[in-house]
């Protein structure tokens, strides 16, 4: 089959792959809603690891009234003087609701400390309050799931190279980008005590390596589907590739599951 055919052939499959799931998402979200469900799923991950590609695909077809995706801009020095977590309770989910947040409170363990927007002493408070704040979230009967999308350095300098270029992507470029690749190593080191130290039984990271964004996106949204499992549901959606999504531990660091 020639390249052209094959690539075809791909594309197909994907969308297929992608609609089938978003029915889902869809059927689950009528679950979700004459339930009273209450779900926040937050995304972190590198710059231009896929997060926005990835939420547009979740919500796509879903309920405007009761989803909410959350980007809050640079805090203002009003913010700044608030409790760290603050900012966002104020976004988390009522019954019958879907919060996604596109970065959370977790800038405080990456951008914040690798380019000394808070102190080391506020981001070991925030290392060592985040898990009790979520424990606090699901005993309120959210359901809480955390995604950190992982690329490799080659990949992030070809995507960022792209939005300098493509003129479709003139919003996504920011002053930032050039950060990201000068202190990847810095970002690799506050990534890897983020997750060790916030992972929790109650409250896992789940990491995608998300080189291949099509591949990520779909096993996002598998994940997703068995996490809060409606019945009747889950059973008919596969289940995530342990090649791609994994529940993170320590060893991935190390392992090659992870980008160095």
């Amino acid at each position: 089959m020639p390249k052209s055919a094959e690539k075809k052939a791909a594309h197909a499959d994907y969308d297929a792959a992608l609609r089938d799931l978003q029915v889902q998402l869809v059927n689950m979200q009528v679950w979700a809603m004459a339930k009273g469900r209450k779900i926040v799923i937050l995304f972190e991950g590198r710059d231009a690891s896929g997060k926005d590609g990835t939420i547009k695909r979740i919500i796509e077809h879903l309920a405007v009234r009761n989803t909410r995706v959350i980007a809050l801009p640079k805090p203002s020095d009003r913010d700044k003087s608030l409790w760290w977590f603050q900012r966002y309770v104020e976004h988390l989910p009522a019954a019958g609701e879907i919060v996604i947040f596109n970065r959370s409170w977790y800038n405080r363990a990456g951008v914040e400390r690798v380019m000394g927007f808070s102190t080391p002493d506020q981001q070991a408070d925030f290392l060592k309050d985040a898990p009790n704040f979520e424990h606090m979230l699901i005993e309120a009967d959210i359901v809480l799931i955390k995604i950190w999308l992982d690329i490799d350095r080659n990949e992030q300098v070809r995507r960022l190279k792209a939005r300098r270029t493509d003129p479709l992507k003139r919003l996504k470029v920011s002053a930032m980008d050039d950060v990201a690749e000068a202190k990847w190593c810095d970002y690799s080191v506050a990534r890897n005590e983020m997750l060790t130290r916030t992972s929790t039984a109650a409250a896992p990271w789940v990491c995608v390596r998300a080189d291949h964004k099509k591949t990520a996106r779909l096993n996002v949204i598998r994940h997703i589907l068995h996490v809060i499992k409606p019945p009747k549901l889950a059973m008919h959606v596969g289940k995530p590739d342990p090649e791609v999504l994994f529940t993170f531990e320590p060893s991935a660091i190390v392992d090659g599951r992870l980008a160095p």
